[in-house]
């Protein structure tokens, strides 16, 4: 698929820099570098600017105040135009705001620390990734990815002692076992599923009103993509599927997957849903997905943009999955 990196997350180039993880000398000058800046998240959420109608994401020198409050060691994330990039997290600061719509399906709050200009906030990365540039949609990703990981993997898997930290935030050890233990990414089929001028679209329990998307699930230990797509597939509509093939790839940080994009043939129509599993199936037309990303359809949201299922549905309508 010629426009595969194109897709929100992808395609910036970032220079990872891994060869400098387990170089110590190397880091300990890098942190002293004036160059250096570093990407600063809260609850998940990276800080941003969005002055003059735009939004980037904020690149802070290293001796900023606001880094006295990161719970823990910065993460390298790589080098742009030669200079390092770091990630902290300072989650444990408490905001004087009202912090309701935090962690909700949709949250457009925007939390502003005192040390910081007032048009820098901390702002959801669901609601502000169209608006980045790739480079910064790419930072902030990996930055979020990274720090959910390491929330959720304090202790060793193997022995449950505490684990440490090492590579520059890329890997933790535990010092009891010795294993080591690196970030997750969890591998997900999200499936463009058409039936000549119809397209198969579900929507999960405790979505908005009206909003639907491409069928997704993750893949099984032992299963290839596109197994995973036909067993996804029947076993939340009850359709089958036969040529799969693959598109486009997103790194999709929440909180850590890959979403592996395909195409997928139905060889049925009949929908048959596993209630458990999504809360309703249907075939929509070309006409009626044009129609309701033009928003003049009633009772059919498209999928969120910025999302792969928004981007394959475009790539369907245009005709530019090949």
């Amino acid at each position: 698929m010629r426009s595969a990196e194109q897709v929100t997350f992808g395609g910036s180039g970032l220079d990872r820099a891994a060869e400098l993880r387990g170089d110590i000398p190397a880091l300990a000058t890098l942190l002293q570098d004036a160059g250096s800046r570093t990407i600063v998240l809260w609850k998940g959420k990276p800080l941003v600017d969005q002055s003059h109608g735009g939004c980037t994401l904020v690149r802070l020198p290293l001796n900023h105040p606001i880094l006295k409050e990161a719970r823990s060691a910065p993460i390298l994330l790589g080098r742009e135009d030669g200079a390092a990039r770091f990630a902290h997290d300072v989650s444990d600061w408490t905001p004087d705001t009202d912090l309701s719509d935090v962690g909700a399906f949709i949250d457009r709050s925007v939390q502003s620390h005192p040390t910081l200009p007032q048009e820098q906030g901390f702002a959801e990365l669901r609601s502000i990734m169209t608006a980045l540039s790739a480079r910064d949609a790419e930072l902030a990703a990996t930055a979020k990815a990274i720090m959910s990981w390491h929330e959720s993997h304090g202790f060793c898997a193997k022995c449950g002692a505490p684990s440490d930290v090492t590579q520059a935030g890329w890997q933790r050890v535990c010092q009891a076992c010795g294993a080591s233990h690196f970030p997750r990414t969890d591998p997900v089929v999200i499936m463009l599923i058409t039936h000549g001028n119809k397209v198969l679209l579900g929507r999960s329990h405790g979505w908005p009103e009206g909003m639907y998307s491409c069928l997704a699930g993750f893949v099984e230990p032992g299963e290839t993509i596109e197994a995973a797509v036909r067993r996804e597939v029947w076993e939340e509509a009850g359709v089958r599927v036969g040529e799969v093939r693959y598109l486009s790839s997103q790194p999709w940080p929440f909180p850590a997957s890959l979403m592996f994009g395909c195409h997928g043939i139905a060889t049925s129509e009949e929908i048959t849903i596993d209630p458990h599993e999504i809360e309703d199936a249907l075939w929509v037309s070309r006409e009626e997905v044009m129609d309701a990303l033009a928003g003049i359809r009633q009772g059919l949201l498209p999928a969120r943009k910025g999302a792969i299922a928004h981007f394959l549905l475009r790539n369907w309508l245009a005709d530019t999955l090949e």
